[in-house]
């Protein structure tokens, strides 16, 4: 075991141990993150793509292109009559006699297709394992005849944690208005939702009686807007359930023993 955050009798912190800290915080895969111009593409020319400032993390290695600098990567021209898809990507190396490692922009070249251009492969070396080199696909550049047609990005951009925060926030606030209904005590429940949201009740169930047959009230809701009906199944037939003035859930019992009924509304509250 070794300490990595602490003072120690010799130089002891590598490169690794840091990517292994922000792989574990990040996740598993390759990210852009929110910063800056995210990495942007620029079509230059017909040969040449601007990559705007931002950050990237590749295999836990942090890189950036630094606030108001680019990049630019020399894509081979096309020809014409046939199609062709090439790759943007950072590719990390390292060179095994001095032990540097640096990161780059380069395209790699697909196979022309009058019809039918395929992605080309790359090299997704591990990293940790001790690859050497390995290869982060950004950007897939489609080529029609000599011109570039589209450029496609091929990284999630990874959301911060101040956005994570937002957004639950917002989601939190979301499930505090909304309420949720049980039926009456003695109905057996196969299974039974009844949600209001925003005056929008959603109800759905498939629940048994033990017997009975006329109306009988399965829950008590909020009052409707306007007596709502609506069909009920039980078995192959089909019979009738409203949600009354008051808000009661009734459905209109055939009898027999044991009978399920199942059925869905939706209506406006008061």
């Amino acid at each position: 075991m070794e300490l990595i955050t602490g003072v120690s009798a010799t130089d002891h912190i590598d490169s690794q141990d840091d990517a292994d800290f922000q792989k574990a915080i990040t996740g598993p895969d390759n990210y852009v993150l929110n910063i800056g111009r995210k990495m942007e593409a620029e079509l230059l020319s017909n040969n040449v793509v601007r990559v705007h400032d931002g950050s990237l993390i590749h295999q836990g290695r942090h890189v950036i292109i630094p606030e108001g600098e680019s990049e630019e990567v020399i894509i081979e021209y096309g020809t014409q009559g046939e199609k062709r898809i090439d790759l943007i990507v950072s590719v990390y190396s390292k060179d095994t006699t001095s032990g540097i490692e640096t990161e780059f922009l380069k395209s790699i070249n697909g196979t022309p297709s009058v019809d039918s251009p395929a992605i080309p492969s790359h090299i997704d070396g591990n990293i940790r394992a001790g690859d050497i080199y390995s290869e982060f696909p950004l950007y897939k550049v489609t080529l029609d005849g000599i011109n570039i047609v589209s450029i496609d990005p091929l990284y999630e951009v990874l959301t911060s944690m101040a956005e994570l925060k937002t957004m639950t926030d917002e989601l939190n606030r979301k499930l505090e208005n909304i309420t949720e209904y049980d039926p009456i005590s003695g109905i057996g429940i196969n299974y039974f939702s009844a949600i209001e949201k925003y005056n929008n009740v959603c109800v759905s169930g498939n629940i048994w009686i033990a017997s009975g047959s006329g109306w009988k009230t399965i829950a008590n809701l909020p009052a409707p807007v306007a007596v709502t009906r609506f069909p009920v199944g039980y078995g192959t037939a089909v019979t009738s359930g409203q949600i009354t003035a008051s808000g009661e859930l009734q459905i209109n019992l055939k009898g027999g023993t044991n009978t399920a009924y199942e059925f869905s509304v939706s209506y406006f509250s008061k």
